[in-house]
């Protein structure tokens, strides 16, 4: 399974075309959207989400509400888009009435994907970089846990940090953490701690400034031995680390415990084998893999989110044309993305595992892959 996405954040739309999905899985707009909803809410949010209520259009692969196993394509308006006529214009314009994008932001592609591709007018740049893109890959997502369910898997996120603002108690089941962020306006367990998170994020946006975080996504019910050991580029935590690297403002990814079993003895922190109708592990400090592959206990992955590059109060850039010091651009933009974040690596994470497990369990037919799951389940617990 594969996809390639496009558009710009001021365009007409974004556009995802997938490949691979079999035929028989039960897919609706309405399955989707539920994930693009999530997508749009979380304290610290800007204007741009009060512009745009993001409904996909499926305008392929699916009949009657069921997957034909040919490519999907997935759309999204982008309502601002009648704002920006002009200057997002596909044909040429006669004349250039609106600002050219000259003074790169520090911590944004703006300058390098500029000095990449030879353009002068940042916007150029700025208009695919942004995060805005994300709202496709959470449709895209959105399609892959709806194979991940019929497998019963389940995917989930929630925020660990934002800024100074941590919490404490993470010894919490999938079913706790579930139920716990459901009434979070930061997706966070703890209620006192969400309240203090609200009250950093806050305390950023009167400053100008912005703020980033921790989340944890974890996934429950996958399969062991889906990866291998046999070939650096075919270990599954390779693949879900370099994609979760792949979402803006990502930079850091590590599994389980990998903070504490860097600085503790080995007899800490490797996960004891005990059997108990098959295999088990007696911890998780590895975060559900061992070799590059899946051992059958849940996926745990923590990602640091940097903060939003776009600041109210800007800081000192160079413009491109008269190498003078000038204050950075403002774009309308967030104060905090962190639970919105949590969304989208959501979708990154159950897309890495779809797509290995229709790897693994090649399949045209839905029917036929879940019986090749479940019989790959069975022969685990003879093992």
């Amino acid at each position: 399974m594969r996809y390639l996405c496009s558009g710009e954040s001021h365009g007409p739309q974004l556009t995802a075309i997938i490949e691979g999905v079999p035929a028989g899985l039960l897919l609706t707009a309405e399955m989707i959207n539920k994930d693009l909803k999530l997508r749009q809410q979380g304290y610290g949010r800007g204007g741009r989400m009060k512009i745009e209520s993001d409904q996909v259009q499926i305008t392929s692969g699916v009949r009657h509400g069921v997957t034909l196993g040919s490519p999907i394509t997935l759309v999204i308006k982008n309502k601002d888009n009648k704002n920006w006529s002009e200057v997002m214009a596909i044909e040429p314009v006669s004349s250039l009435e609106y600002e050219v994008k000259k003074v790169p932001r520090p911590g944004h592609a703006d300058l390098v994907g500029a000095m990449k591709y030879g353009h002068r007018d940042l916007r150029n740049v700025l208009e695919r970089s942004s995060a805005r893109e994300t709202a496709i890959r959470v449709a895209v997502g959105a399609v892959a846990k709806q194979i991940l369910a019929a497998l019963e898997i389940e995917v989930l996120s929630h925020v660990l940090q934002i800024g100074k603002v941590s919490v404490t108690e993470r010894d919490l089941t999938f079913e706790q953490i579930q139920q716990a962020i459901e009434n979070s306006p930061v997706r966070c367990t703890d209620p006192v701690v969400s309240a203090k998170m609200c009250e950093h994020i806050d305390e950023a946006k009167q400053q100008g400034d912005s703020v980033g975080g921790i989340i944890q996504v974890l996934a429950k019910n996958v399969p062991p031995a889906l990866g291998s050991y046999v070939q650096f580029d075919r270990k599954l935590d390779a693949k879900i680390a370099g994609a979760f690297m792949g979402v803006q403002s990502v930079k850091g990814v590590y599994f389980g415990d990998a903070m504490l079993s860097s600085s503790s003895f080995g007899s800490e922190v490797h996960d004891q084998i005990a059997y108990d109708q098959g295999f088990i592990r007696m911890s998780n400090h590895y975060g559900g893999f061992e070799g590059g592959m899946t051992n059958g206990m849940p996926i745990v992955v923590q990602a640091m989110i940097k903060p939003i590059p776009t600041l109210y109060q800007p800081l000192n850039s160079v413009h491109i044309d008269t190498k003078a010091v000038e204050k950075s651009m403002i774009e309308r933009s967030d104060s905090c993305v962190v639970p919105a974040a949590g969304v989208v690596l959501e979708s990154v994470l159950a897309f890495e595992l779809a797509r290995e497990i229709l790897e693994e369990f090649g399949s045209s037919q839905m029917s036929n892959l879940i019986e090749a799951v479940n019989h790959h389940r069975q022969s685990m617990r003879d093992f």
